[in-house]
Protein backbone atom coordinates (compact mmCIF):
# COMPACT_ATOMS: atom_id res chain seq x y z
CA UNK A 1 0.00 0.00 0.00
CA UNK A 2 0.96 3.82 -0.86
CA UNK A 3 0.10 6.93 0.84
CA UNK A 4 0.10 9.79 -1.86
CA UNK A 5 0.59 13.80 -0.84
CA UNK A 6 0.33 16.27 -3.99
CA UNK A 7 1.77 19.86 -3.21
CA UNK A 8 2.62 22.84 -5.69
CA UNK A 9 -0.48 23.88 -6.82
CA UNK A 10 -1.95 27.38 -6.94
CA UNK A 11 -2.78 30.56 -9.09
CA UNK A 12 -0.94 31.42 -12.07
CA UNK A 13 -1.43 33.63 -15.67
CA UNK A 14 -1.86 32.23 -19.09
CA UNK A 15 1.59 31.14 -20.06
CA UNK A 16 3.11 30.77 -16.72
CA UNK A 17 4.27 27.51 -14.93
CA UNK A 18 3.84 25.24 -12.03
CA UNK A 19 5.84 22.32 -10.38
CA UNK A 20 3.35 19.94 -8.77
CA UNK A 21 5.28 17.58 -5.98
CA UNK A 22 3.81 13.87 -4.84
CA UNK A 23 5.10 12.60 -2.49
CA UNK A 24 4.60 8.68 -1.64
CA UNK A 25 5.09 6.63 1.99
CA UNK A 26 5.87 2.88 1.44
CA UNK A 27 8.77 1.24 0.90
CA UNK A 28 7.31 -0.53 -2.62
CA UNK A 29 7.22 2.55 -4.44
CA UNK A 30 9.64 1.67 -6.89
CA UNK A 31 7.20 -0.99 -8.02
CA UNK A 32 4.42 1.39 -8.85
CA UNK A 33 3.86 3.47 -11.98
CA UNK A 34 2.70 6.66 -11.47
CA UNK A 35 0.23 8.74 -13.32
CA UNK A 36 -1.05 12.21 -12.88
CA UNK A 37 -4.61 13.26 -13.47
CA UNK A 38 -6.79 16.47 -12.99
CA UNK A 39 -10.66 16.62 -12.90
CA UNK A 40 -12.57 20.16 -14.15
CA UNK A 41 -15.83 21.57 -12.08
CA UNK A 42 -18.42 19.19 -13.95
CA UNK A 43 -16.07 16.84 -15.74
CA UNK A 44 -14.89 13.78 -15.31
CA UNK A 45 -11.26 12.84 -14.09
CA UNK A 46 -9.07 12.61 -16.98
CA UNK A 47 -5.47 11.42 -17.52
CA UNK A 48 -2.87 13.47 -17.98
CA UNK A 49 0.55 11.83 -17.89
CA UNK A 50 2.24 8.78 -16.34
CA UNK A 51 5.64 7.47 -15.78
CA UNK A 52 7.18 3.77 -15.56
CA UNK A 53 8.41 2.06 -12.27
CA UNK A 54 11.59 1.81 -14.23
CA UNK A 55 11.24 5.72 -15.60
CA UNK A 56 12.24 5.02 -18.53
CA UNK A 57 8.42 4.94 -20.41
CA UNK A 58 6.98 8.42 -20.30
CA UNK A 59 3.39 8.99 -21.25
CA UNK A 60 1.37 12.14 -22.24
CA UNK A 61 -2.27 13.29 -23.08
CA UNK A 62 -2.55 14.74 -26.78
CA UNK A 63 -3.77 17.93 -24.09
CA UNK A 64 -0.52 18.74 -22.08
CA UNK A 65 2.39 17.26 -24.79
CA UNK A 66 5.19 19.07 -25.07
CA UNK A 67 4.37 21.76 -22.44
CA UNK A 68 4.24 19.10 -19.46
CA UNK A 69 6.79 16.71 -18.16
CA UNK A 70 6.39 14.26 -15.60
CA UNK A 71 9.38 12.38 -13.52
CA UNK A 72 9.94 10.56 -10.31
CA UNK A 73 12.61 10.07 -8.28
CA UNK A 74 12.49 6.44 -6.85
CA UNK A 75 15.31 7.22 -4.28
CA UNK A 76 13.24 10.17 -2.75
CA UNK A 77 9.90 8.33 -3.46
CA UNK A 78 8.22 11.50 -5.44
CA UNK A 79 6.80 12.23 -8.56
CA UNK A 80 6.67 15.66 -10.49
CA UNK A 81 4.88 17.26 -12.85
CA UNK A 82 6.63 20.44 -14.38
CA UNK A 83 3.68 22.69 -15.88
CA UNK A 84 4.25 25.09 -18.50
CA UNK A 85 2.67 27.53 -21.52
CA UNK A 86 -0.19 27.14 -18.89
CA UNK A 87 -3.88 28.18 -20.30
CA UNK A 88 -7.06 28.22 -18.87
CA UNK A 89 -8.29 25.16 -19.36
CA UNK A 90 -5.86 23.33 -17.45
CA UNK A 91 -7.50 24.63 -14.25
CA UNK A 92 -8.17 21.50 -12.39
CA UNK A 93 -7.67 19.56 -9.50
CA UNK A 94 -4.44 18.00 -10.10
CA UNK A 95 -4.01 14.20 -8.87
CA UNK A 96 -1.43 11.93 -8.18
CA UNK A 97 -2.10 8.23 -8.46
CA UNK A 98 -0.26 4.87 -8.07
CA UNK A 99 -0.73 1.46 -9.70
CA UNK A 100 0.44 -1.69 -10.72
CA UNK A 101 -0.06 -0.89 -14.40
CA UNK A 102 1.32 2.83 -15.84
CA UNK A 103 -2.09 3.13 -18.39
CA UNK A 104 -4.43 5.84 -19.00
CA UNK A 105 -7.58 4.61 -16.79
CA UNK A 106 -8.61 5.98 -13.55
CA UNK A 107 -9.84 2.05 -12.76
CA UNK A 108 -6.24 1.23 -13.23
CA UNK A 109 -4.78 3.40 -10.05
CA UNK A 110 -6.19 2.12 -6.22
CA UNK A 111 -4.04 4.72 -4.60
CA UNK A 112 -4.67 8.66 -5.00
CA UNK A 113 -4.03 11.67 -3.50
CA UNK A 114 -5.91 14.18 -2.32
CA UNK A 115 -5.24 16.27 -5.07
CA UNK A 116 -3.87 19.94 -5.23
CA UNK A 117 -5.86 22.84 -6.87
CA UNK A 118 -3.80 24.64 -9.99
CA UNK A 119 -5.93 27.75 -11.05
CA UNK A 120 -4.75 29.45 -14.38
CA UNK A 121 -6.17 32.87 -15.30
CA UNK A 122 -7.02 34.50 -18.29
Amino acid sequence: QVQLVESGGGLVQTGGSLRLSCAASGRTFSSYAMGWFRQAPGKEREFVARVSTNIRSTYYADSVKGRFTISRDNAKNTVDLQLNSLKPEDTAIYYCAAGRFGTWRVDDYPYWGQGTQVTVSS
